[in-house]
């Protein structure tokens, strides 16, 4: 458990540097065209840091059940998230997903960034989400674990 926090623990200070290095400094002019991108992709990573220190808190202060069989979802999860910040940042940018709330001439990315710390933070249904946007638009069914999942919520 100790390995989790501190991995979580300095993946957030690493994410943290690079975000306000990004801030101060910017990146090079040749690749300034994907700033939102990274950015979308770092807060994506934050919201999914955020539910996994909530996990161990819970898991181990409040519930007393933690199990090292977990631990590996407590590394991936940060790195799943991250992807989920890039694909609702494509389609943010693509139109297939569109923010209902009104705009105005300061909000600037927050819209972009906030949608992308949510797809970070709640990975299972932002996936729900994706797949549900590629059946309607493609006719792509669904993946057999949310077929699955979709079964096993019906049940309770």
């Amino acid at each position: 458990m100790k390995t989790v926090i501190a991995y979580l623990l300095v993946t957030l200070i690493l994410l943290a540097t690079g975000f306000m290095g990004l801030q101060t400094f910017g990146l090079p002019n040749e690749i300034s065209g994907i700033e939102l991108a990274l950015k979308c992709a770092m807060v994506s990573a934050l919201g999914g840091i955020l539910y996994c220190l909530r996990a161990v808190y819970l898991n181990k202060c409040v519930r007393n059940q933690w199990s090292s069989e977990w631990e590996v979802w407590y590394y991936i999860r940060p790195i799943t998230s991250t992807i989920c910040g890039l694909v609702a940042f494509l389609f943010l940018k693509a139109g297939l997903v569109v923010l209902d709330a009104t705009q105005n001439g300061s909000s600037g990315d927050f819209g972009y960034l906030a949608f992308s710390f949510f797809a970070g933070l709640n990975v299972d249904k932002f996936m729900e989400k994706v797949e549900n946007i590629g059946k309607s638009l493609f006719g792509i069914e669904k993946s057999r674990s949310s077929k699955k999942n979709t079964t096993e919520n019906k049940d309770e």
